[in-house]
Parts: structure tokens; sequence; C-alpha cells
């Protein structure tokens, strides 16, 4: 396969490749380390975009690929299915079972799939109900149904817990003896050890190939980390310039013996649970577990926050207060709110709409909120793409813009989701950074969830920990490293 004067352009991004040839039996690893080039690429590949210029000779015939923009897509695509409004039932989607087999699996084959891919237990489940995790391996599972003889995965192991990380490393391992692998990726730790070769992104452009050898040794990261350092210093000043003095009650947080249950499945239960002034707890436990569950409870977005004992800045679920009322004090990013942004307001407005907490923007603003916005605009390094639609602009850059729309008003409590899903190396580092100075100088007090090890926070020593219940629910472990 080989790549030659391949050029495209879009609002946000731009990709080129001069030239780049792909050999047969190589496997090769794809880092951005400042841009969102390789996702234009990942895009090309899927028969979604077409370049304005260069082509792709010998591209196999069957080429699947996995991203976070697919996944966003075919969300898209269930919720204009959506029939709730026309039944007097909730509509959850396509079940996974029926998402599988219209990829292209057969009848027989359905079963070791899902197998294959931990979907068995879920295969009735509809594809809204899912969680982050659960829904990459759904996208993984339909994929693989297409029998490919180029996979093209872009941050296949965002959103999976490490038990799912661990699995789908051994059958990467197991893929790449029968087709080709291209793995994009933001996380150095993540190229599978059956990678040949590395191509190297920088702003606009393919600038390197490499050997699995020489890409360890290169020193782009260390140069990276210290410019996210620098630019995370210039987040916090941003913050501390903008600060003002709050008094909310202590504590900020309470839960008594809270329970979230289904028809014929209990999610968690026997949760009592408090966030006090000046702590930040991040929640831990594995896919489909309840951590986005609890944290909507927190929120007001879950219903069944009204059937528990639950306050939230004083205000008792249920009491007449409004969800806006509790809102308007809370930062939040999430795959959820990120999959729930659907509008087509330009950057700007996103930034703005932080002060409203609505999903664009309804309202007029101030010439301050307005200064700010911009500000912030220019910290993030988007500030050219003021103008440019939400939904045009790369998944990557969606993210950030929704970090910044959570930090803009300085809440009393910023609720972070799996916040780095879909950041280049820089961003991801930045984010990370800035959220340890932010915790530390207790701008907004965190909750925070993540997968990955490394991303736990130094400022962090509170922790909700899921177990599993031998009923199969989860309970609670909550403690203190301090």
């Amino acid at each position: 396969m080989h790549l030659q004067d391949l050029k495209h352009h879009t609002e946000s991004a731009s990709l080129f490749i001069e030239s780049w040839h792909i050999e047969p039996g190589q496997h090769w690893g794809i880092f951005s380390t400042h841009s969102h080039a390789a996702s234009l690429l990942v895009r090309i590949f899927s028969g979604e975009l077409t370049p304005e210029q260069g082509r792709i000779h010998d591209l196999p015939q069957s080429v699947a690929c996995i991203s976070l923009h697919e996944q966003q897509r075919l969300l898209d695509l269930e919720l204009d299915k959506d029939e709730t409004d026309f039944s007097d039932s909730i509509d959850y989607g396509t079940t996974v079972e029926a998402l599988v087999l219209e990829a292209g699996c057969s009848a027989d084959e359905l079963e070791p799939l899902l197998a294959k891919t931990d979907l068995l237990r879920l295969r009735q489940r509809g594809f809204r109900q899912l969680s982050t995790g659960e829904t990459r391996r759904v996208m993984l599972a339909r994929a693989l149904a297409a029998k490919p003889a180029l996979l093209v995965l872009d941050e296949p192991y965002a959103g999976l817990d490490v038990q799912h990380r661990q699995a789908l490393s051994q059958l990467l391992d197991e893929l790449s003896q029968r087709m080709q692998l291209l793995i994009v990726t933001s996380r150095e730790d993540e190229l599978p050890s059956f990678i040949s070769h590395v191509a190297l992104f920088d702003e606009k452009q393919l600038s390197q190939v490499l050997s699995r050898e020489a890409w360890l040794s290169h020193p782009v990261m260390a140069q990276m980390k210290a410019l996210s350092e620098q630019k995370s210093d210039a987040m916090l000043a941003l913050l501390q310039a903008h600060q003002a003095a709050h008094d909310y009650p202590n504590p900020l947080v309470s839960m008594r013996d809270v329970k979230v249950e289904y028809v014929g499945a209990r999610i968690f239960s026997g949760v009592t649970w408090q966030i006090e002034q000046g702590q930040h707890w991040q929640v831990r436990g594995p896919n489909g577990c309840g951590k986005s569950t609890l944290l909507g409870l927190v929120l007001g977005d879950h219903p069944q926050c009204y059937s528990n004992d639950v306050t939230v800045l004083g205000m008792k679920r249920g009491s007449g207060e409004t969800i806006w009322d509790v809102k308007k004090h809370i930062g939040v990013v999430s795959s959820a709110l990120h999959l729930q942004y659907r509008v087509g307001c330009p950057a700007l407005d996103v930034l703005l709409s932080g002060f409203y907490d609505s999903i664009g923007l309804y309202q007029q603003p101030s010439k301050r909120e307005v200064q700010l916005a911009r500000e912030w605009l220019a910290l993030l390094e988007m500030a050219a793409f003021e103008k440019v639609s939400f939904r045009e602009l790369d998944y990557g850059q969606q993210r950030l813009l929704l970090i910044g729309r959570a930090l803009i008003k300085q809440p009393a409590l910023l609720i972070l989701d799996e916040p780095y899903q879909g950041l280049d190396y820089l961003n991801r580092k930045l984010v990370y950074q800035a959220l340890n100075r932010i915790a530390s100088a207790k701008i907004s007090q965190l909750l925070y969830v993540t997968h990955h090890e490394e991303d736990a926070l130094d400022a962090i020593e509170h922790f909700v920990d899921f177990v599993a219940d031998p009923d199969g629910g989860y309970g609670v472990k909550i403690y203190a490293t301090a």
C-alpha cells in the first residue's frame, strides 16, 4: 500500500502525506503529538472522506475502522431512530446483537464474536444503555464482523477498564496474525509489541517514519511534556485572574443509603457518602459498574436521584429545587455530554454556554464573558476556529472545547468522567497538569473518573471504589489515603 501526495483540508484540520509505503506484514503505530491530521487519515481510510489530492494505491478492498468519531456517528443514527415519543416505553436503541449482525456477522458467527469481545451478557441491551467502554467493544465487534484485511483503530483503548484493555491487547495480538493493523494512539504505552513501525505526524503532515526501536528513544515526548507544563501554567494564571470568592455549604454532596436498580437488575446499593469542603475524589471501577450513574445522581441527570436521599450544594433532591439551581455551580466533562452536544453552534458559543449550562447558546452573553471566552480560545490554540461549527471540529477539538466550557465559570464542583478521550498527546498532558494545579489551588473541587493509573492526580486523596457483590450488583468502598 502506498500513500502518495495525499492532501486534505477541513475548517479545523489539515493533512499532507508526500509519500508513505506500508508493506504487507507490517503493523504501524500512528502518533500525533499535537494535531488532528491522523483523525482525518482514519476518516479517509474509512471512506467517509475523499482526499482533495493524491490517492492510496493498493488499498485493500476490505477496510474497517474503529474510532470515537465513528462511535459518535452511530449514536447520532440511533438518536435519529428514537421512537420513545411514539411508544409507551423508553426506546434504548438497537440491541447489541442486532448491531453486530447488521455489520455483516452471520448467525453462526455471532456467538463466538460476542464472546471474543465480552458482549454475551449485553447482547439484548440497547445501544444507548451501554457505558462508554461497552460501546467501544460493540464498535470492535462490528468492525470484526466485516472480516477486514486492514483494521484501523483510532484510540482503541479509550474508555476501557484495566481488564478489558488487557483482553484487547491479547485479541489484537491474535488479529495481527491474519490481518494488517494500523493503530492511532496518543499514549506511548499503548503500542502493542507487534507494532513494527511508527508514523509520526506534526501539526499538518506526516513528518517521520520510524522503526519501533527508533521511536522508543525519540525525544518528542519530553519536548511535548515541557510545552504542556508551560501551557498549564498559563491556564492556571487565567483561572486565578478571574477567580471569585464563593461560600458553598459543607458538605457539597451527601448521599444516604442510595441505590439504583432497574426491572430485574440492581446496579448498586448501600452508598452512603459525603464530599466535604476541600476534598477531591476519584471514582474507580470496571466498565458498567455504575460510575457514570453515580455522577448522574449528583448532577440530577438520573431520574432515580429523586427516589433517593441525595443533597447537593445544600439542596435536597425533590425538595422543589430545579436542576439548574444545582448545575450552575457544577462543571462537567463526560462522554455522555459530548454525545448530547449535537448542536452546530460556533466554537466561541460552546465556551460561552458554560456560563449558562446549556447545550448551545440561547442567551446574550456579557462583554466580559465574550472577552473571557476569547482568552480561553487563544489559550487552547483555537482562536482561528472561533466561528467554526462545533460539529465541523475534530472529536479531540470538541473535547478540548468542552473542557474549557466546564472550567470557564470556575464551578464549586468539577465532574470529570474520562475527560482525556480524543485528546492528542500535548493536550492530554496539558489538561492533566492543569487539573492537578486546579485541585492543589482549590479553585474547584474535583470528582474524577479515569481507568488509567498514569492519570491519577496527586491532589486526589479520597476514593470511591465499586466492588462486585455475589448477587451480581455492586457496592462501594469509600476511603482516604491521607
